[in-house]
């Protein structure tokens, strides 16, 4: 898998953080660069805190799948 090419329009010349968007579902888009080995639950806790919500009131899902934050 050493020999996979980068997906077209992927950046690689700093493979230390990616940049994430999370969306609302009142549309609103939240933008975060978090480092690879960040584990999701705290991008989801700073997204709860930024919007003022418990992590029980909403669900966080990626392609119609749940994410849990452990």
């Amino acid at each position: 898998m050493a020999d996979e090419k980068p997906k077209e329009g992927v950046k690689t010349e700093n493979n230390d953080h990616i940049h994430l968007k999370v969306a609302g579902q009142d549309g609103s888009v939240v933008q975060c660069k978090v480092k690879r080995h960040t584990p999701l639950s705290k991008l989801m806790k700073a997204y709860c805190e930024r919007q003022n919500l418990s992590m029980r009131q909403i669900r966080f899902r990626f392609d119609g799948q749940p994410i849990n934050g452990g």
